[in-house]
């Protein structure tokens, strides 16, 4: 097989080209990273089968189109544009289009129209967006329709009509509208979908009521009431314009007569908007997605971002292809012939019961369905390959078997009645497959959707294990950091962690995973949620992850970070991972990553290859290094910092004060390069200080406010009012750690700072270590380790703390010259920096600005530091957080004996 064929020497080539650029063979060196052989490579350096009429393109039939940019002339987005818009290029059917300014990076995959920006130097981490250049293909998901974010746009402007001239009053008011267009919703899906006879309610509704609306409701009523009435069995004639509907059942229409389910009034333009609805085609909406489009019609605090949270289609399949399907599947694939393996994975599907309980809309549970039901139809279709004489099939895979937990009441309604349209879409899909289906009326029993609070009911209750039977529970329970739950929500984590201290620090989502837990271990059951990546980070890992361990629990798959959007209006992008939970077996263990799956030896509460070792606090580093500290904290209410106005103004009027100033430096004042100053005064210079009136003044205000305060600390304070309130400051060299780090960074910028320069509370720092210290915390093996087991501070970035992150990280006793070579490539690090000032940290380090000399001194201070640790190089940042947790472990294990 050529060179780039193979994913390891693709991502190694690729690796090699971003680290060392050279324009002029980059698209040569490209393409052959991914297996394209050195003749068309040959031929295309001579022209021979260039079909490009740019000067200095390269356009290669069927596989690519590239265009190099030369800087500050047009953006690779806006070239991109232009090569989608060329029918030229078009006829040569590119696979790819890309475009570079060699600092930026943009292409478009022609096939399946996505395109990806990313900083030339990432290359590598996107490998597989090329792989069809290789002849692989990735992973691909079913999108959502965006016909169900419209269709929910529309049903929610009716609902606001009806609202109007039907104001709720009470909690039961709220109820029936809930229920009303639930049924509202089921009539137009079911004339739409040959349930009904085509478009049968919305031609009654319109013939037989008034253009004034002042009737409808009395027709919904009698409409509702005859399709919960079996009149064969009761009996009675029906009236003579319902005649076409028949019998519904299933309890869909129970009640209609009552306050619970009452039906609204309609006004002349709520009727208009009834009808116009009801001819719009409703066939095409997926009860999956449209269920949660369909919850923030009722729910004004979601109506503004309506659709924006539900799990999409693509990111369902992401938890139940692993946690079940994929092994279904392979069942199927090794009974083909055998009509008695295949009746055997007939039962197996027959014993399944998919539990959701965090359900919403039923999203999730929708798609297990269509997708169990999909597969049962595969077996089908095998078996009638064996049988000449054709058994007539029939589904024996039921709602029923489908659970689900779920407090909102309008989200409980919508999740039995998308199931039942499930079904019934499932059904026409059989009936096509197979030319019959069960009859899609009267409807049978529907899935077991309980209402309640999942954390407080017993899910054994809920979902009772069965001899034989198999639980998956999937879902996408909700997470609320500790500073945002609701009183009711944090009374809900005290409970699940059994009041311990803990439990204050707890994300909500953590009650499902330690229920979740409990109910693997003790039932017939297999686990796998979406949730916030914050439970695998910081110190949330050593909250929640020994409890699951503990119960005989193991990680058996996980995505350890991605993001997802959706086709509604301003769609999350939310960083989530999908961690699937099962007993401890001897089973393989998957990491999926770019939706490429690697078998690992295990999977760690961080979500990586290493052992189930917790990185908790540490007041001392683990292995011998300078200690890092908190920055000084001044208290002060502002009185004791200076801008450079106040700053300047005070030396022009009083140049004595000088000694009395030094300069001032936090995460945000040191990245971003902003300048600030603070009064930094001793003992023996107050007397200084207050012969200064504005000084003077200055510490009057500083005393008050510390005597103001509410705390007992800060009042304390008052007795030193000249001064910081907590001064870690140490006369001499200093580096500084940003508290903060955004998540792009490729390294952590650490600044060196001299003697007069007061490093604050919001950055963290070192005094007078050597500079094979600032080596090491510069490497990307350090940032490989922070981004790990560090927390995050919302969209900021990564949180850096000492206990954490500092402390925690490992490396190898250095020799003499090991120091001393760490110590000339800081060097280089630092003057490589000096030679663009006045440019920030926040622009040198950021991938799309990165000066190359920079990169390269950072890539060399790399080679060097991972030397350190061994004489073979690192292929992947899998592989140094492997080897960096092994370490850990020994190190840990070593202190501890």
């Amino acid at each position: 097989m050529s060179k780039g064929h193979h994913l390891s020497e693709i991502i190694d080539a690729l690796t090699a080209l971003s680290g060392k650029l050279v324009p002029e063979s980059f698209i040569y060196e490209f393409l052959a990273s991914f297996g394209i052989s050195k003749s068309i490579i040959s031929r295309l350096k001579s022209g021979n089968i260039n079909m490009a009429k740019k000067p200095g393109c390269t356009l290669l039939k069927d596989k690519i189109y590239f265009e190099p940019l030369k800087p500050k002339t047009t953006t690779p987005a806006q070239a991109l544009a232009t090569a989608k818009a060329d029918a030229k290029i078009k006829a040569s059917k590119p696979r790819f289009l890309i475009a570079t300014d060699f600092k930026t990076l943009a292409a478009f995959d022609t096939k399946k129209g996505e395109t990806e920006e990313f900083p030339i130097a990432d290359l590598h981490e996107h490998y597989t967006f090329f792989l069809p250049l290789a002849g692989m293909e990735k992973t691909v998901f079913q999108a959502e329709a965006e016909a169900d974010v419209k269709a929910a746009e529309h049903m929610a402007k009716l609902y606001d009509l009806i609202r109007a001239d039907n104001p709720p009053k009470t909690k039961e008011d709220r109820h029936a509208l809930n229920v009303f267009l639930t049924r509202l919703l089921f009539c137009y899906f079911a004339e739409d979908t040959g349930i009904f006879p085509e478009k049968a309610f919305i031609s009654a509704l319109e013939g037989y009521t008034q253009g004034d609306g002042s009737d409808v409701a009395e027709f919904l009523r009698d409409l509702f009431l005859h399709l919960n009435t079996d009149h064969a069995r009761a009996k009675t004639k029906p009236k003579e314009h319902f005649k076409d509907f028949k019998y519904v059942n299933g309890g869909l229409f129970n009640d209609t007569d009552t306050r619970h389910s009452a039906i609204p009034e309609f006004s002349a333009k709520s009727r208009q908007k009834l009808i116009e609805l009801g001819k719009k085609s409703w066939k095409e909406i997926n009860p999956d997605i449209f269920g949660s489009m369909f919850q923030g019609v009722v729910d004004d605090e979601k109506r503004a971002e309506l659709g924006m949270h539900y799990t999409s289609v693509p990111n369902i399949m992401k938890v139940i292809k692993p946690l079940f399907l994929d092994d279904l599947y392979e069942e199927l694939s090794k009974a083909k012939g055998s009509e008695t393996k295949l009746k055997k994975l007939l039962a197996r599907l027959y014993k399944l019961r998919i539990f959701d309980p965090a359900c919403g809309s039923g999203n999730f549970l929708i798609i297990a369905y269509k997708e169990l039901r999909r597969l049962e139809m595969a077996v089908f279709r095998e078996l009638d390959a064996l049988d000449k004489q054709g058994s007539l099939r029939l589904p024996g895979i039921h709602v029923s078997q489908f659970y689900g937990i779920e407090l909102d009441d309008f989200a409980h309604e919508v999740a039995i009645l998308a199931l039942w349209l499930a079904e019934h879409q499932m059904n026409l899909e059989f009936k096509a497959a197979f030319g019959n289906a069960p009859a899609s009326l009267p409807l049978k029993d529907g899935a077991n959707i309980v209402r309640g609070d999942a954390t407080q009911l017993d899910w054994q209750k809920v979902c009772n294990p069965v001899e034989g039977s198999e639980i998956f529970i999937i879902g996408n329970p909700p997470y609320s950091g500790a500073r945002k739950q609701t009183p009711e929500q944090k009374e809900s984590v005290r409970r699940c962690f059994g009041n311990a201290p803990e439990h204050k620090d707890a994300d909500l989502i953590s009650c499902w995973f330690l229920k979740g837990a409990l109910f693997v271990s003790a039932c017939p059951a297999q686990l796998a949620f979406v949730t916030t990546n914050s439970i695998c980070q910081g110190d949330h890992v050593a909250i929640l992850w020994p409890r699951i361990l503990n119960v005989g629990v193991e990680i058996g798959f996980t995505y350890p970070s991605f993001k997802w959007t959706n086709n509604a209006k301003g769609a999350a992008a939310v960083t989530c991972a999908i961690i699937g939970l099962r007993k401890v077996l001897p089973k393989d263990k998957w990491l999926y990553s770019h939706d490429l799956k690697t078998r690992v030896e295990n999977i760690n509460p961080y979500l990586a290859n290493g052992p189930d070792l917790i990185v908790g606090k540490r007041r001392i580093p683990v292995s011998p290094r300078p200690e890092a500290v908190m920055g000084s904290m001044a208290r002060d209410g502002g009185h004791l910092i200076l801008e450079r106005a106040e700053r300047d103004d005070l030396l022009s009027a009083y140049p004595e004060s000088a000694p009395l100033i030094r300069s001032l430096a936090g995460a945000d004042e040191f990245f971003n390069g902003k300048k600030r100053w603070c009064l930094w005064i001793s003992n023996t210079q107050l007397k200084l200080a207050l012969s200064i009136p504005p000084i003077a003044a200055r510490i009057r205000k500083v005393e008050q406010f510390r005597l103001d305060s509410a705390a007992n600390t800060t009042n304390g304070y008052a007795t030193i009012p000249h001064q910081f309130a907590q001064r870690a400051h140490v006369d001499g060299h200093s580096f500084i750690i940003p508290s903060v780090s955004p998540e792009k960074r490729k390294y952590l910028p650490i600044g060196l700072l001299d003697s007069d320069t007061i490093i604050t509370n919001l950055a963290l720092t070192v005094y007078n270590a050597d500079l094979w210290l600032l080596a090491l915390i510069s490497s990307r093996m350090h940032m490989v380790w922070v981004r790990t087991v560090a927390g995050r501070l919302g969209a900021e970035g990564v949180r850096y703390s000492t206990t954490i992150c500092y402390n925690t990280f490992p490396f190898p006793t250095l020799s003499d010259e090991q120091k001393s070579n760490l110590v000339h490539l800081a060097e280089n690090v630092l003057n490589e920096r000096e030679k663009h000032f006045p440019k920030s940290p926040a622009w040198l380090y950021d991938p799309e600005n990165m000066p190359v000399g920079l990169l390269e001194s950072h890539q060399a201070l790399d080679v060097a530091v991972e030397k350190c640790y061994r004489g073979k190089p690192f292929t992947s940042d899998d592989e140094r957080l492997e080897y960096l947790f092994a370490l850990y472990e020994k190190m840990t294990a070593e202190e501890t004996a």
